[in-house]
């Protein structure tokens, strides 16, 4: 038995529906992997979509859905800070067979494009707003300030998104605070 047959035989939601998704994918010429703990398809090596469930719902998700045409509007961006990846979302089994035919044109578009070698443009970080209060603990601790500039973009980024999805300003604060320590160490939010 194999990493995906161990998983689907595992699972508890959305076994009929991975199932479905999986004779889907392998009918398009994919080859089947098993990737960040689910199932993933491959075309050479390079991924294309990955089957995962949720509480709500089931996905595929295209690793570069942002390139798609997503002619039939059935792509859904995660959070906005999803750059390139996207799903098509399920809420049963009959969601899936009536849209197979599709499923399948997306997926073969998404081939086409890894074989084109597309890429998505993603956001500099630069781009990304640097919270009121990060620069004002910038202003207090010019340290911080160079310790935050002298991380890797992706900390720099990770920091950035973390801080920001916090709605009230305590809460970024504090972020900021319990943080510091990390930012000094070299390392991104939530690396040990």
């Amino acid at each position: 038995m194999n990493k995906v047959d161990k998983y689907i035989d595992k699972i508890k939601n959305w076994k009929d529906e991975t199932i479905l998704l999986r004779e889907i994918c392998l009918e398009c010429g994919l080859e089947e992997d098993f990737k960040w703990m689910h199932p993933c398809y491959t075309h050479y090596g390079k991924n294309i979509v990955l089957i995962h469930g949720f509480k709500d719902y089931c996905a595929l998700l295209f690793h570069k859905g942002a390139l798609l045409s997503d002619f039939e509007k059935l792509l859904i961006q995660q959070t906005e800070n999803v750059q390139a990846a996207r799903q098509i979302r399920f809420t049963s089994i009959e969601d899936i067979s009536s849209l197979r035919p599709i499923i399948k044109t997306y997926i073969f578009e998404a081939i086409e494009i890894e074989k084109e070698g597309l890429e998505v443009k993603k956001k500099e970080t630069s781009e990304y707003e640097v919270p009121q209060e990060l620069t004002e603990e910038f202003a207090e601790n010019p340290d911080l300030e160079n310790a935050f500039y002298n991380l890797t973009e992706g900390r720099q980024r990770g920091y950035l998104i973390h801080f920001s999805q916090a709605k009230q300003s305590k809460t970024r604060i504090a972020r900021i605070k319990k943080l510091t320590p990390k930012i000094f160490e070299g390392k991104g939010y939530n690396e040990r």
